[in-house]
């Protein structure tokens, strides 16, 4: 598998562990369910980027399948965390909303799906460390105006449309900068309490 996924590296790096590019996501250490479900809608077109499509067009499940748990299956060192450039105000909305959410406009915390060390959940949500600030700002955006979907009921989609823009800056401002997790895996099925019914993660 390691020689099938070489057209993976450029982007990902060769273990899965993301390169200088911000737009371009770590993979090593997801969950395989989550990556097998980023494959599929790549491959199906409910994520548009034109060479995921492109690689991905006429794979078949079983083969995705393999794919997504064969970078779950690595554990690359994460990246140094991006020495924050915003103020201590946007920090620490960014940390108000990761570990507590804003009950006010009705906002959950993140850690209550991706968990108190934000390594993600099997089989299907993805840690959010390791990410530069422009990929997370990124897929919030694409999640807020319905350019990124995932199955019903889509809760990224609903979360992220309750997050104004100076939200979603303050999420990828605080989460970019966190260092690494002492322990990177993630969380067993159902142990998160999970605020909201999740397409990608029954309940």
């Amino acid at each position: 598998m390691a020689a099938r996924v070489l057209a993976c590296a450029p982007c990902h790096g060769a273990e899965g562990e993301g390169t200088s590019d911000a737009y371009f996501p770590r993979l090593a250490g997801k969950p395989a369910g989550y990556l097998y479900n980023q494959l599929i809608a790549f491959r199906d077109g409910r994520r548009k980027y034109p060479p995921m499509n492109y690689l991905l067009e006429f794979q078949t499940d079983d083969y995705l399948k393999k794919i997504a748990e064969y970078f779950a299956s690595l554990r690359p060192a994460f990246p140094p965390p991006v020495p924050p450039v915003d103020s201590k105000e946007i920090l620490a909305r960014g940390e108000q909303i990761v570990k507590n959410g804003d009950a006010q406009h009705g906002i959950p915390p993140c850690s209550a799906c991706h968990g108190p060390t934000l390594g993600g959940m099997e089989p299907g949500i993805p840690g959010l460390l390791g990410l530069r600030a422009a990929y997370i700002s990124g897929q919030l955006g694409g999640w807020r105006y319905g350019t990124r979907t995932a199955f019903a009921p889509d809760c990224m989609q609903i979360v992220a449309s309750l997050l104004t823009e100076d939200d979603v800056k303050a999420v990828a401002a605080y989460l970019s900068s966190r260092p690494s997790p002492a322990d990177p895996s993630f969380a067993p099925r159902g142990s998160l309490p999970m605020p909201l019914e999740c397409g990608s993660e029954p309940h």
